[in-house]
């Protein structure tokens, strides 16, 4: 999730707890709440045991993760592989922006994006206030179906966006962490009524739903293919759905899980009026925030000592142990790789060092990436040194992008290529070599526009990148230029310290503003796409057609080639930059190790230029993000305006 958008805020409920039917409270019983106490008592074990283990936290990252190219799936939008398990009303309940409206159906996968459904129509309301409740029925089997198109890809890592059971599109606002979402698997009314049968609080009771075991199913498949796996969770919030706080807002002071989360005022009891007042995280009362302990009065996140709550703190560790070691023998190979762990900065540090000694005692090969994003909006992005080393293996690398987005497109702060040079120095600064080869270089998420979007409109990075907030921003498909633009970055992400990444349907040109555009149903080349022909505000424009770009996914398709044939010196090898001229727009730079050099160019200029090679070595290209880069000859290459390319050199 992101988190620049507004304070945090302070929420009421408008009546009292139940005395609605809006509320819909359908609490745990007594009887199975008091069996908390012996799940944490086992959880207290847990927690001593890995505080003793000898694993040392503080080494680097998995040796896998530095020749990562990961691939972003946002299942909901990837594949509808079986239309049988598809979200019903009653699925989507406590979502944002509420319940289902009447006539509300599934979306057709490639209706035009702008263009509302019936149900949306009646409601009066415009499209962003009615596309959050858009399901696609994407799935697990969606994603099974398409392993070979991900293998044919070359990617090696795939970043799942939250799969826990929960009502809405995004999976943030989980109703239970231990579940995979009912509606990703096979036989969603059955799934519920297993989780029914459970106490949420207790672990001992926990089955495996029908889609839990298709996720591992797909896991499996995964890793046969030499794919590792990470799941996104975020430890800082659930939604309202979820069983703890349901219970905290029928019983408040008498629920078991009153301390759980941050609470400002409990009801009173004796007064006609709710008083009850909780914080959600980023002021969205969807998303109540769980409780730090050992913090600053004013915490609002930040590198800051303290932990979770012990209860809230037992249970994370229970579903994080499910996943890593799904049949508990201690060999975690049928297990996920790792954690994506959202809004990190959130909370507290002591409780991110304990989560890593916990994790790696369970598989010292798993790989702990942070979201650590703002510190000040949209200016200043957080320094991340604090949250390396005994914390996260890496960080999910915006101040990246923000710099190479800045040099190969103009947007501010424009970087020259030597103002380039100085700022990615300052940027490595303090932070070591085998962090910086672990990073996740983003260069477009579920939480910015994509990168052919970002591209198209060179303004500032995460500031007014949608049409409500800039009539002038261009929502259409990107033009020529901007494609070379993306070329262009893609190179330098793809020869730089760190794991290149994709968002899903970037790798076939698809496009779209921040969210919610940047989730648009993938582009599939056996589905006939209507053009996109309306506009945010209902009005028609001219038809842009839809389709996937085969010619860019090849480009792709090159890049992680090369990024595998080349892995010793794009993984391991130094980085030195060689030549940053302004006056022509070029940059420079060499990755080596061992016998073999690879030599990058690009020219950040419109106008073709030429780059004159050392003599007496011998060259060979390697890729180029122009058709006219095929030669080498007479001691030089020629770069078109806006082009780079790689070179070999041994």
């Amino acid at each position: 999730m992101s988190n620049y958008a507004v304070g945090m805020k302070r929420f009421r409920l408008r009546s009292k707890p139940g005395a609605t039917s809006d509320h819909r409270i359908d609490t745990t019983s007594r009887s199975r709440r008091l069996s908390v106490s012996l799940a944490l008592a086992l959880a207290s074990i847990v927690l001593s045991s890995c505080r003793s283990s000898a694993v040392d936290t503080t080494v680097g990252a998995p040796q896998w993760a530095e020749t990562a190219v990961w691939y972003q799936i946002f299942v909901e939008r990837f594949r509808n592989g079986d239309p049988t398990n598809d979200p019903r009303p009653h699925d989507i309940d406590f979502a944002d922006p509420g319940p289902a409206p009447p006539g509300w159906a599934t979306t057709e996968w490639t209706q035009d994006w702008y263009r509302q459904e019936d149900w949306a129509v009646n409601t009066g309301r415009n499209v962003y206030s009615t596309v959050q409740s858009r399901r696609y029925g994407g799935d697990l089997q969606g994603v099974l179906e398409r392993v070979d198109y991900i293998q044919a890809l070359g990617v090696n890592a795939i970043y799942f966006n939250p799969l826990n059971d929960a009502p809405s599109l995004h999976k943030y606002d989980a109703r239970n962490y231990r579940h995979i979402d009912r509606n990703f698997g096979p036989d969603p009314r059955r799934d519920e009524q297993t989780m029914a049968e459970e106490t949420p609080s207790d672990p001992s009771t926990w089955q495996w739903t029908s889609a839990d075991s298709l996720f591992l199913e797909l896991v499996d498949e995964l890793h046969s293919r030499g794919i590792r796996v990470i799941l996104d969770y975020s430890w800082n919030h659930t939604g309202v759905a979820f069983w703890a706080w349901r219970d905290l807002v029928e019983n408040q002071t008498g629920s078991d899980y009153a301390d759980w989360y941050e609470v400002d005022r409990f009801d009173d009891p004796g007064t006609l009026e709710n008083e009850f007042a909780y914080t959600g995280w980023a002021g969205v009362s969807s998303l109540p925030n769980f409780r730090k302990v050992g913090v600053p009065a004013d915490y609002r996140g930040g590198p800051v000592e303290g932990n979770l709550n012990p209860g809230a703190k037992a249970l994370v560790f229970a579903v994080t142990r499910r996943w890593l070691d799904p049949d508990g023998d201690g060999d975690p190979s049928d297990g996920i790789d790792g954690f994506r762990l959202d809004v990190a900065e959130q909370v507290p540090l002591g409780f991110w060092r304990d989560y890593r000694a916990f994790v790696k005692s369970i598989n010292p090969d798993a790989y702990l990436v942070g979201e650590i994003w703002w510190e000040e909006w949209p200016d200043r992005m957080m320094d991340p040194r604090p949250y390396l080393g005994d914390v996260f293996d890496a960080v999910m690398n915006y101040r990246w992008y923000k710099a190479a987005r800045s040099l190969v497109s103009g947007a501010p702060p424009d970087l020259s290529p030597t103002e380039f040079v100085t700022h990615m120095d300052s940027l490595e600064a303090g932070i070591a070599d085998r962090r910086l080869r672990a990073m996740m270089n983003v260069a477009a998420t579920h939480d910015s526009p994509r990168l052919a979007t970002s591209l198209y409109n060179p303004g500032r990075y995460k500031y007014r990148v949608n049409p409500r907030e800039d009539p002038g921003y261009r929502i259409g498909r990107p033009d020529a230029r901007a494609r070379k633009l993306q070329r262009l970055l893609l190179i330098q992400q793809f020869t730089y310290y760190g794991g290149p990444h994709i968002w899903y349907g970037d790798e076939v040109g698809m496009w779209g503003a921040d969210d919610p555009d940047t989730r648009k149903p993938m582009l599939w080349s056996d589905l006939d796409y209507r053009p996109e022909t309306t506009s945010p505000d209902g009005s028609l424009r001219p038809p842009e057609p839809v389709a996937p770009d085969t010619v860019l996914l090849d480009f792709y398709r090159s890049l992680t080639r090369m990024r595998a044939q080349y892995a010793d010196q794009l993984a391991n090898g130094g980085l030195r930059y060689t030549l940053a001229d302004d006056a022509r727009g070029l940059l420079g730079y060499e990755r080596t190790k061992g016998d073999t050099t690879l030599l990058v160019f690009l020219n950040v200029s419109e106008e073709q230029t030429k780059v004159q090679l050392p003599e007496g070595q011998t060259y060979w290209l390697v890729l180029g993000s122009e058709e006219g880069l095929r030669e080498i000859s007479a001691g030089e290459v020629g770069l078109p305006g806006l082009s780079g390319v790689v070179l070999a050199r041994q």
